[in-house]
């Protein structure tokens, strides 16, 4: 009994802490940045390439690498600041003196602004996935805490009520289930934060492993 109280205490204390919280607030940012990033590198890459043959596309594309090396470092500070978590530099320091032909040549070289790229691709289907956890999840939680505000309402839907046919769903016509309805949105709560710190811990190590100088050791991410 004495080592289920911690237990207790550590799955309920989640609802309070304020890392829950900030990695929520990533996570649900995950989604629209993911898009951007899509659209953005889609688009311009794919425009840089099919004009480089008369050179006009040389530039967009110069202007694209520096602009993704720009959103991976915005990635960087947001999972560092956010996520708390510790990644390392993201960028070897330039020579002093080089010439910008050299400081290109290192910005290419460097296997970050490569490994960059692939995290800014990747995370539009990543965001995507998150979003969808994270909607269904917190959307559920919501409509059981909300069941004792809304079973008068419901009590209009006759025979139930379903997300479609042959789909019925526990029907809610008095108070004693609609408080019923309300604990278990209580306890569903901590459970979705959980999750969500899980999902926030993949996203922390995924981007230190892509966006962290060095090889990309899946193991020294974790």
């Amino acid at each position: 009994m004495n080592n289920l109280n911690p237990t207790v205490g550590r799955f309920f204390r989640v609802m309070v802490s304020g890392q829950t919280y900030l990695n929520l607030i990533y996570l649900g940012a995950a989604f629209p940045l993911g898009v951007f990033y899509f659209v953005f590198l889609v688009s311009g890459l794919s425009t840089g390439i099919s004009l480089a043959i008369i050179w006009v596309g040389i530039p967009i594309l110069l202007l694209i690498g520096v602009a993704w090396w720009v959103l991976a470092s915005f990635e960087r500070f947001m999972a560092i600041n956010l996520l708390k978590e510790d990644i390392p530099a993201i960028a070897r320091p330039s020579h002093e003196g080089a010439d910008l032909w050299s400081r290109f040549k290192e910005y290419f070289a460097n296997p970050v602004t490569w490994k960059s790229l692939l995290y800014l691709f990747l995370k539009f289907p990543l965001g995507i996935t998150t979003f969808i956890i994270l909607v269904t999840l917190v959307s559920l939680t919501l409509a059981f805490l909300s069941m004792p505000f809304t079973y008068e309402y419901l009590q209009f839907f006759q025979g139930g009520i379903s997300f479609g046919p042959g789909l019925p769903i526990w029907q809610i016509d008095s108070l004693n289930d609609a408080l019923l309805g309300a604990l278990i949105g209580v306890m569903l709560w901590p459970v979705t934060l959980h999750v969500t710190n899980g999902l926030a811990f993949v996203h922390a190590k995924f981007a230190r492993l892509m966006l962290g100088a060095g090889s990309m050791n899946i193991l020294a991410a974790i």
